[in-house]
């Protein structure tokens, strides 16, 4: 009998459509805390789901080489890679305003500027986002893009240390180290008010395109420092959801997305790298984009009524050419007994099987403290898809 695959070597089989074992699990954890989710390693509650995931799971040590530039707060996502050149500042203030407390983060060029506000009170806590006009969003696009290579490289080699000791602390069988550089829409996504982000895209296209453009020239400088470095085996592109229909049309999605995602992707295969594709929601319709942008794995595909499109409707578009990865939504894990777990999971295995196909939930971890349900449920997770029948 052929000996236990790694979950590493079950991972890369499976991204490559081979033959794998067992149905890997990826649970979506990362090693190292992150700013997106729970810091499973420390918080008590998942250390039983933690220690489990060592046997039954893969693990993607998603990083940003410091703060994600899709951090959903300015005066976090300001201390990303540089987005602007140094003529370009950034003014923090905090007051006190009719009970409530208001934390301002402004954009500062030339004089002018634009700002995010935080207002904090008894009641709850509301943000306005900085890009809220057309005014608001020909100052940001009339920002100078950092496209100095120089400059780009001495600021990547400043964060490379803290990478490297995550990178040599990770266990390397466990799966892998993922890197999480960020695409052109990202920036604006994040500044936006979404109310008008979805008109920009008809009056303002050619604007908003000339700053995609700029911010691409400084990603490629990113991504290729990154490659030479040979920083992680994977890449995981998140932005791709960002403008796609229904809250932009399709060619929007064509022109603001695919060509540049299609040119990141081949840019990381180049150099022997694989690429993982994020995208929520509506993806039936795009199908045919993501079969020509040619990424290795796709997460997550989502049905009704959360999506649009069933795990089989999406392998009949794109065939066998990429791994879905998915697809038991976040929620279930909070509302399922263990035998509907079980049964969901049982049942996503069926339409998928012989397929490439990586089992995963559709977000998360975000809770803490966890409920027993959900610890049980991630433990049931795991197991089910472990003890799947082996395909012969």
């Amino acid at each position: 009998m052929a000996s236990e695959m790694t979950a590493r070597e079950r991972l890369f089989a499976c991204l490559e459509g081979k033959a794998t074992d067992r149905v890997p699990v990826w649970l979506l954890f990362p090693y190292h805390p992150s700013h997106y989710y729970v810091d499973v390693r420390n918080y008590p509650d998942y250390k039983p789901i933690f220690d489990a995931s060592k046997k039954y799971a893969l693990m993607l040590n998603r990083r940003n080489l410091g703060i994600p530039s899709d951090a959903r707060l300015l005066s976090v996502r300001k201390n990303s890679i540089p987005l602007f050149t140094p003529e370009v500042s950034y003014r923090s203030e905090v007051f006190e305003q009719d009970g409530a407390k208001i934390l301002r983060e402004h954009i500062v060029y030339r004089g002018r500027s634009i700002f995010e506000e935080q207002h904090m009170c008894e009641s709850g806590s509301r943000i306005k986002k900085p890009i809220n006009s057309d005014s608001d969003l020909e100052f940001f696009c009339s920002l100078p893009v950092e496209t100095d290579e120089r400059r780009i490289r001495r600021e990547l080699e400043t964060r490379l240390p803290e990478y490297q000791k995550e990178k040599q602390e990770f266990p390397k069988k466990y799966g892998s180290m993922m890197l999480d550089l960020g695409e052109p829409i990202i920036p604006l996504y994040a500044g936006a008010n979404l109310e008008e982000y979805s008109l920009w895209s008809i009056t303002q296209k050619e604007l908003v395109k000339d700053f995609l453009d700029r911010n691409m020239q400084r990603l490629r400088i990113i991504y290729k420092w990154s490659l030479e470095n040979d920083l992680a085996d994977i890449y995981f592109l998140v932005g791709t959801e960002l403008a796609s229909p229904p809250l932009v049309s399709r060619e929007t999605f064509r022109n603001w997305i695919v060509d540049y995602d299609k040119e990141l992707i081949d840019m990381i295969h180049s150099y022997g790298k694989k690429v993982i594709q994020h995208y929520h929601g509506q993806i039936r319709e795009v199908l045919s984009e993501f079969s020509y942008m040619g990424a290795d794995a796709i997460h997550t595909i989502e049905a009704p009524p959360i999506g649009n499109c069933t795990l089989t409707q999406a392998y009949k578009e794109l065939g066998d050419n990429v791994t879905l990865i998915g697809n038991i939504q976040y929620d279930d894990f909070r509302s399922f007994s263990k035998n509907q777990m079980a049964a969901a999971i049982n049942s996503v295995l069926d339409e998928c099987r012989g397929r490439r196909f990586i089992l995963s939930p559709t977000a998360g971890p975000f809770l803490e403290p966890l409920p027993r349900q959900m610890i049980e449920n991630y433990i049931t997770f795991m197991e089910t898809a472990w003890n799947y029948p082996r395909q012969q």
